[in-house]
Protein backbone atom coordinates (compact mmCIF):
# COMPACT_ATOMS: atom_id res chain seq x y z
CA UNK A 1 0.00 0.00 0.00
CA UNK A 2 0.88 3.51 -0.21
CA UNK A 3 -0.09 5.77 2.41
CA UNK A 4 0.32 9.14 3.36
CA UNK A 5 0.29 10.90 7.00
CA UNK A 6 -1.30 14.42 7.63
CA UNK A 7 -1.77 15.49 10.76
CA UNK A 8 1.71 15.37 12.36
CA UNK A 9 4.38 17.84 13.27
CA UNK A 10 7.07 15.56 11.76
CA UNK A 11 9.85 13.13 12.74
CA UNK A 12 12.06 12.20 14.67
CA UNK A 13 9.61 13.31 17.59
CA UNK A 14 10.47 15.65 20.10
CA UNK A 15 7.49 15.77 21.94
CA UNK A 16 4.26 15.15 21.28
CA UNK A 17 2.03 11.44 21.70
CA UNK A 18 1.37 11.73 17.19
CA UNK A 19 4.93 12.11 16.59
CA UNK A 20 6.10 9.14 19.05
CA UNK A 21 2.72 7.09 17.70
CA UNK A 22 4.32 7.66 14.01
CA UNK A 23 7.80 6.94 14.71
CA UNK A 24 6.66 3.36 16.44
CA UNK A 25 4.28 2.47 13.78
CA UNK A 26 5.44 3.63 10.54
CA UNK A 27 8.81 2.33 10.41
CA UNK A 28 7.23 -1.18 11.26
CA UNK A 29 4.67 -0.76 7.75
CA UNK A 30 7.84 -0.03 5.77
CA UNK A 31 9.55 -3.01 6.93
CA UNK A 32 6.26 -4.73 5.72
CA UNK A 33 6.77 -3.45 2.20
CA UNK A 34 4.40 -0.53 2.90
CA UNK A 35 4.95 2.81 1.30
CA UNK A 36 4.75 5.76 3.66
CA UNK A 37 5.06 9.86 2.73
CA UNK A 38 4.62 11.51 6.12
CA UNK A 39 3.50 15.68 5.77
CA UNK A 40 5.35 17.60 8.22
CA UNK A 41 5.75 21.07 9.17
CA UNK A 42 8.90 22.68 8.19
CA UNK A 43 9.21 24.98 11.30
CA UNK A 44 9.13 21.37 13.49
CA UNK A 45 12.12 19.89 11.34
CA UNK A 46 13.65 22.76 10.54
CA UNK A 47 14.35 22.17 7.15
CA UNK A 48 13.85 23.89 3.74
CA UNK A 49 10.21 24.09 2.42
CA UNK A 50 9.50 20.54 0.43
CA UNK A 51 12.84 19.11 1.87
CA UNK A 52 12.53 15.29 1.62
CA UNK A 53 14.10 13.54 4.63
CA UNK A 54 14.22 9.76 5.39
CA UNK A 55 13.00 8.51 9.21
CA UNK A 56 13.98 4.88 8.90
CA UNK A 57 12.10 4.16 5.58
CA UNK A 58 9.83 6.86 5.71
CA UNK A 59 9.39 9.38 3.82
CA UNK A 60 9.00 13.35 5.77
CA UNK A 61 8.13 15.97 3.30
CA UNK A 62 8.67 19.84 4.63
CA UNK A 63 5.78 21.75 3.97
CA UNK A 64 5.26 25.46 4.79
CA UNK A 65 4.23 26.50 8.11
CA UNK A 66 2.89 30.09 9.36
CA UNK A 67 4.02 31.72 12.57
CA UNK A 68 0.10 32.76 13.75
CA UNK A 69 -0.11 30.48 17.42
CA UNK A 70 -2.35 27.32 16.34
CA UNK A 71 -3.02 28.04 12.45
CA UNK A 72 0.37 26.28 11.41
CA UNK A 73 -1.37 23.64 12.29
CA UNK A 74 -4.54 24.07 9.93
CA UNK A 75 -1.89 25.48 7.44
CA UNK A 76 0.12 22.37 6.79
CA UNK A 77 -2.60 19.92 7.09
CA UNK A 78 -4.35 21.60 4.10
CA UNK A 79 -1.17 21.73 2.12
CA UNK A 80 -0.71 18.06 3.06
CA UNK A 81 -4.51 17.38 1.77
CA UNK A 82 -3.32 19.17 -1.29
CA UNK A 83 0.11 17.77 -1.63
CA UNK A 84 -1.34 14.30 -1.61
CA UNK A 85 -4.23 14.59 -4.54
CA UNK A 86 -1.51 13.65 -7.38
CA UNK A 87 0.35 11.00 -5.89
CA UNK A 88 -2.07 7.93 -6.34
CA UNK A 89 -2.20 7.17 -2.57
CA UNK A 90 -4.21 4.20 -1.52
CA UNK A 91 -4.38 5.07 2.20
CA UNK A 92 -5.01 9.38 3.29
CA UNK A 93 -4.59 9.29 7.33
CA UNK A 94 -5.68 12.20 8.89
CA UNK A 95 -4.39 12.80 12.71
CA UNK A 96 -6.12 14.52 15.03
CA UNK A 97 -9.58 16.61 14.72
CA UNK A 98 -7.69 19.92 13.70
CA UNK A 99 -6.22 18.44 10.27
CA UNK A 100 -9.44 16.06 9.61
CA UNK A 101 -11.04 19.48 8.52
CA UNK A 102 -9.57 18.83 5.52
CA UNK A 103 -10.20 15.20 4.76
CA UNK A 104 -13.18 16.60 2.08
CA UNK A 105 -10.00 17.70 -0.17
CA UNK A 106 -9.13 14.29 -0.22
CA UNK A 107 -12.61 12.70 -0.84
CA UNK A 108 -12.81 15.47 -3.69
CA UNK A 109 -9.72 14.88 -5.66
CA UNK A 110 -9.01 11.15 -5.07
CA UNK A 111 -9.97 7.70 -4.99
CA UNK A 112 -7.96 7.02 -1.83
CA UNK A 113 -9.68 5.72 1.13
CA UNK A 114 -9.56 8.56 4.10
CA UNK A 115 -8.80 7.20 7.58
CA UNK A 116 -8.59 9.92 10.81
CA UNK A 117 -7.25 8.71 13.99
CA UNK A 118 -9.00 10.85 16.83
CA UNK A 119 -6.27 11.10 20.19
CA UNK A 120 -8.68 13.25 22.06
CA UNK A 121 -11.53 15.65 21.79
CA UNK A 122 -8.95 18.57 20.96
CA UNK A 123 -11.77 21.24 20.95
CA UNK A 124 -11.65 21.06 24.67
CA UNK A 125 -8.26 21.75 25.38
CA UNK A 126 -7.96 25.29 27.26
CA UNK A 127 -4.80 26.45 24.62
CA UNK A 128 -7.27 26.94 21.71
CA UNK A 129 -8.97 29.90 21.87
CA UNK A 130 -12.83 29.94 20.66
CA UNK A 131 -12.07 30.35 16.42
CA UNK A 132 -9.38 27.91 16.94
CA UNK A 133 -11.99 25.66 18.70
CA UNK A 134 -14.63 26.20 16.50
CA UNK A 135 -12.27 25.44 13.79
CA UNK A 136 -11.71 21.85 15.53
CA UNK A 137 -15.07 20.55 16.59
CA UNK A 138 -15.78 21.18 12.45
CA UNK A 139 -12.93 18.58 11.99
CA UNK A 140 -14.62 16.63 14.30
CA UNK A 141 -17.78 16.62 11.82
CA UNK A 142 -15.85 17.15 8.87
CA UNK A 143 -14.15 13.22 10.42
CA UNK A 144 -17.51 11.91 10.87
CA UNK A 145 -19.08 12.58 7.41
CA UNK A 146 -16.01 12.33 5.42
CA UNK A 147 -13.29 9.59 6.55
CA UNK A 148 -13.95 5.97 5.42
CA UNK A 149 -12.49 4.34 8.91
CA UNK A 150 -12.84 6.86 12.34
CA UNK A 151 -10.12 5.64 14.61
CA UNK A 152 -10.57 6.10 18.81
CA UNK A 153 -8.11 5.31 20.99
CA UNK A 154 -10.38 4.75 23.62
CA UNK A 155 -13.57 3.16 24.84
CA UNK A 156 -14.76 6.47 25.78
CA UNK A 157 -14.19 8.24 22.96
CA UNK A 158 -16.00 5.28 20.92
CA UNK A 159 -18.69 5.74 22.75
CA UNK A 160 -18.58 9.43 22.66
CA UNK A 161 -19.03 8.97 18.20
CA UNK A 162 -21.62 6.56 18.60
CA UNK A 163 -23.69 8.74 21.11
CA UNK A 164 -23.51 12.14 19.28
CA UNK A 165 -22.98 10.96 15.97
CA UNK A 166 -24.31 7.52 15.95
CA UNK A 167 -20.83 6.83 13.85
CA UNK A 168 -19.37 3.55 14.64
CA UNK A 169 -15.44 3.87 15.36
CA UNK A 170 -12.86 1.70 15.72
CA UNK A 171 -10.57 1.25 18.59
CA UNK A 172 -7.11 1.13 18.43
CA UNK A 173 -5.20 1.94 21.39
CA UNK A 174 -1.81 3.78 21.47
CA UNK A 175 1.22 2.01 23.68
CA UNK A 176 3.77 3.70 25.40
CA UNK A 177 7.14 4.79 23.68
CA UNK A 178 10.03 2.12 24.20
CA UNK A 179 12.58 3.18 26.58
CA UNK A 180 16.44 2.64 26.03
CA UNK A 181 19.80 2.14 28.90
CA UNK A 182 19.58 5.30 31.05
CA UNK A 183 22.12 5.70 33.60
CA UNK A 184 22.01 3.58 36.14
CA UNK A 185 23.54 5.46 39.06
CA UNK A 186 20.95 8.41 38.57
CA UNK A 187 23.71 10.95 37.91
CA UNK A 188 21.50 13.29 36.19
CA UNK A 189 18.82 13.45 38.80
CA UNK A 190 20.90 13.57 41.51
CA UNK A 191 22.42 17.03 39.84
CA UNK A 192 18.76 18.14 40.59
CA UNK A 193 19.07 17.06 44.19
CA UNK A 194 16.82 14.54 43.15
CA UNK A 195 16.80 11.06 45.61
CA UNK A 196 15.02 8.11 43.47
CA UNK A 197 12.09 7.24 44.81
CA UNK A 198 11.55 9.99 46.76
CA UNK A 199 10.22 12.72 44.25
CA UNK A 200 6.91 12.85 42.73
CA UNK A 201 7.07 13.09 38.69
CA UNK A 202 4.53 15.22 36.41
CA UNK A 203 5.52 14.37 32.78
CA UNK A 204 3.23 16.38 29.96
CA UNK A 205 2.95 19.68 28.28
CA UNK A 206 2.78 22.28 31.16
CA UNK A 207 -1.03 23.11 29.97
CA UNK A 208 -4.09 24.30 31.89
CA UNK A 209 -6.26 21.14 31.08
CA UNK A 210 -3.05 18.76 31.98
CA UNK A 211 -3.63 20.59 35.69
CA UNK A 212 -0.48 21.25 36.92
CA UNK A 213 -1.19 23.96 38.86
CA UNK A 214 -3.76 21.52 40.91
CA UNK A 215 -0.54 19.00 41.81
CA UNK A 216 1.05 22.24 43.07
CA UNK A 217 -1.11 23.12 44.84
CA UNK A 218 -1.58 19.53 46.75
CA UNK A 219 1.58 18.93 47.11
CA UNK A 220 2.44 22.69 48.80
CA UNK A 221 -0.31 21.74 50.97
CA UNK A 222 0.88 18.05 51.81
CA UNK A 223 4.66 19.26 53.43
CA UNK A 224 5.93 15.12 52.55
CA UNK A 225 9.16 15.61 54.47
CA UNK A 226 11.98 14.42 52.30
CA UNK A 227 9.60 14.33 48.37
CA UNK A 228 9.93 16.60 46.14
CA UNK A 229 7.78 17.27 42.99
CA UNK A 230 9.08 17.25 39.82
CA UNK A 231 7.63 19.03 36.78
CA UNK A 232 9.25 17.58 33.21
CA UNK A 233 8.10 18.99 30.29
CA UNK A 234 7.35 21.80 27.63
CA UNK A 235 5.53 24.91 27.82
CA UNK A 236 3.75 24.10 24.08
CA UNK A 237 1.24 27.84 23.09
CA UNK A 238 0.67 28.40 26.96
CA UNK A 239 3.57 30.16 28.45
CA UNK A 240 1.88 32.57 30.67
CA UNK A 241 0.27 29.73 32.40
CA UNK A 242 3.84 28.29 32.62
CA UNK A 243 5.30 31.74 33.96
CA UNK A 244 2.83 31.70 36.77
CA UNK A 245 3.75 28.37 37.43
CA UNK A 246 7.48 29.18 37.94
CA UNK A 247 6.50 32.40 39.98
CA UNK A 248 4.73 30.81 42.18
CA UNK A 249 7.24 28.19 42.99
CA UNK A 250 10.54 30.37 42.78
CA UNK A 251 11.41 30.18 46.52
CA UNK A 252 10.57 26.40 46.95
CA UNK A 253 13.32 24.15 47.00
CA UNK A 254 11.19 20.79 47.02
CA UNK A 255 9.56 21.62 43.57
CA UNK A 256 11.88 20.95 40.51
CA UNK A 257 11.12 22.36 36.65
CA UNK A 258 13.58 20.39 34.41
CA UNK A 259 12.23 21.21 31.35
CA UNK A 260 11.95 19.20 28.50
CA UNK A 261 13.77 15.81 28.35
CA UNK A 262 14.43 13.46 26.03
CA UNK A 263 16.73 10.61 25.47
CA UNK A 264 18.38 8.94 28.60
CA UNK A 265 18.01 11.87 30.88
CA UNK A 266 13.74 11.40 30.58
CA UNK A 267 14.22 7.68 31.10
CA UNK A 268 16.33 8.15 33.82
CA UNK A 269 13.93 10.81 35.58
CA UNK A 270 10.98 8.66 34.91
CA UNK A 271 12.59 5.39 36.31
CA UNK A 272 13.79 7.06 39.45
CA UNK A 273 10.00 8.49 40.21
CA UNK A 274 8.46 7.49 43.65
CA UNK A 275 5.00 8.19 41.99
CA UNK A 276 3.74 9.43 38.76
CA UNK A 277 1.32 11.53 38.66
CA UNK A 278 -1.53 12.62 35.87
CA UNK A 279 -3.93 15.02 36.85
CA UNK A 280 -5.58 15.66 33.84
CA UNK A 281 -9.72 17.15 32.97
CA UNK A 282 -8.66 16.23 29.13
CA UNK A 283 -7.00 12.89 27.67
CA UNK A 284 -7.27 10.48 24.69
CA UNK A 285 -5.04 8.10 26.27
CA UNK A 286 -2.23 9.47 27.82
CA UNK A 287 1.14 7.79 26.45
CA UNK A 288 3.29 9.32 29.14
CA UNK A 289 1.06 7.61 32.25
CA UNK A 290 1.15 4.61 29.76
CA UNK A 291 5.26 4.74 29.82
CA UNK A 292 5.10 4.98 33.53
CA UNK A 293 3.20 1.86 34.10
CA UNK A 294 5.39 0.03 31.78
CA UNK A 295 8.32 0.99 33.99
CA UNK A 296 6.95 -0.14 36.72
CA UNK A 297 6.48 3.50 38.53
CA UNK A 298 3.43 3.73 40.68
CA UNK A 299 0.58 5.86 38.91
CA UNK A 300 -2.02 8.05 40.98
CA UNK A 301 -4.22 10.21 38.32
CA UNK A 302 -7.45 12.38 38.07
CA UNK A 303 -10.99 9.79 37.45
CA UNK A 304 -11.59 11.20 34.24
CA UNK A 305 -12.83 8.33 32.02
CA UNK A 306 -9.75 7.83 29.96
CA UNK A 307 -7.74 7.13 33.14
CA UNK A 308 -10.23 5.02 34.49
CA UNK A 309 -9.81 2.96 31.59
CA UNK A 310 -6.17 2.24 32.61
CA UNK A 311 -6.60 2.28 36.42
CA UNK A 312 -8.39 0.37 38.72
CA UNK A 313 -7.70 -0.49 42.59
CA UNK A 314 -5.24 -2.56 41.57
CA UNK A 315 -3.11 -1.34 39.26
CA UNK A 316 -3.06 2.52 40.63
CA UNK A 317 -4.72 5.47 42.94
CA UNK A 318 -7.61 7.72 41.19
CA UNK A 319 -8.81 10.87 43.26
CA UNK A 320 -11.50 13.19 42.19
CA UNK A 321 -10.89 15.52 39.04
CA UNK A 322 -10.50 18.61 39.82
CA UNK A 323 -10.39 18.01 43.71
CA UNK A 324 -7.59 19.49 45.36
CA UNK A 325 -8.50 18.12 48.47
CA UNK A 326 -9.21 14.43 47.07
CA UNK A 327 -5.57 14.55 45.76
CA UNK A 328 -4.02 15.69 48.50
CA UNK A 329 -5.18 12.95 50.41
CA UNK A 330 -4.11 10.65 47.67
CA UNK A 331 -0.76 11.83 47.65
CA UNK A 332 -0.63 11.69 51.45
CA UNK A 333 -1.89 8.08 51.56
CA UNK A 334 0.73 7.47 48.51
CA UNK A 335 3.93 8.26 50.03
CA UNK A 336 3.13 6.61 53.77
CA UNK A 337 1.67 3.34 51.68
CA UNK A 338 4.93 2.09 49.55
CA UNK A 339 4.56 -1.54 49.93
CA UNK A 340 0.88 -1.47 48.55
CA UNK A 341 2.35 1.06 45.64
CA UNK A 342 5.05 -1.23 44.47
CA UNK A 343 1.78 -4.16 44.61
CA UNK A 344 -0.22 -1.73 42.27
CA UNK A 345 2.84 -0.91 40.12
CA UNK A 346 3.48 -4.71 39.44
CA UNK A 347 0.34 -5.29 38.26
CA UNK A 348 -0.03 -1.96 35.82
CA UNK A 349 3.31 -3.34 34.38
CA UNK A 350 2.03 -6.86 33.61
CA UNK A 351 -1.34 -4.46 31.96
CA UNK A 352 0.26 -2.62 30.04
CA UNK A 353 2.94 -5.55 28.52
CA UNK A 354 0.12 -7.44 27.94
CA UNK A 355 -2.27 -5.44 25.92
CA UNK A 356 -0.77 -2.47 24.32
CA UNK A 357 1.84 -3.22 22.10
CA UNK A 358 3.14 -1.47 19.31
CA UNK A 359 3.01 -4.43 16.92
CA UNK A 360 -0.44 -5.44 17.27
CA UNK A 361 -1.33 -1.48 16.87
CA UNK A 362 0.46 -2.00 13.92
CA UNK A 363 -1.11 -4.81 12.82
CA UNK A 364 -4.74 -3.53 13.90
CA UNK A 365 -4.26 -0.13 11.96
CA UNK A 366 -2.98 -2.50 8.75
CA UNK A 367 -6.29 -4.50 8.91
CA UNK A 368 -8.35 -1.51 9.27
CA UNK A 369 -6.84 -0.19 6.02
CA UNK A 370 -7.45 -2.98 3.87
CA UNK A 371 -10.85 -3.13 5.26
CA UNK A 372 -11.91 0.07 4.16
CA UNK A 373 -9.63 -0.27 0.71
CA UNK A 374 -12.46 -3.07 -0.10
CA UNK A 375 -15.25 -0.52 0.43
CA UNK A 376 -17.24 -0.43 -2.87
CA UNK A 377 -18.40 3.76 -2.55
CA UNK A 378 -21.11 5.07 -4.18
CA UNK A 379 -20.47 8.07 -6.80
CA UNK A 380 -22.80 10.02 -4.84
CA UNK A 381 -21.91 9.41 -1.25
CA UNK A 382 -19.38 12.00 -1.28
CA UNK A 383 -22.06 14.89 -2.55
CA UNK A 384 -24.33 13.25 0.01
CA UNK A 385 -21.68 13.41 2.80
CA UNK A 386 -20.97 17.02 1.89
CA UNK A 387 -24.61 18.07 1.82
CA UNK A 388 -24.91 16.77 5.57
CA UNK A 389 -21.85 18.41 6.54
CA UNK A 390 -23.05 21.52 5.45
CA UNK A 391 -26.68 21.31 6.94
CA UNK A 392 -24.59 20.04 10.50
Amino acid sequence: MKIAVIGAKGLPPKQGGIEHYCAEVYPRMVTQGHCVDLFARSSYTESSWFNQDDFQGVRVISLPTGHLRGLDAFMSSALGAIASCGQQYDIIHFHALGPALFTWVSRLATSAKVVVSCQGLDWQRAKWGNFSSRLILMGEKASVHFAHGLIVVSKDLKAYFLQTYDRQTFYIPNAPAGYGESDPSFAYAKSLNLTPGRYILFLGRLVPEKRPDLLLEAFCELKATGWKLVFAGGISDTRSFAAKLLTTVASRRDVVFAGELRGSRLWEIVRGAGLFVLPSDVEGLPLAMLEAMREGIPVLASDILPHQQLIDSQRGMLFAAGDRISCIRSLDWAVHHPTELAVMAKNAQRYVQQYYSWDHITSETLNLYKTVMSLVVCPLSFLLCHFAFICN
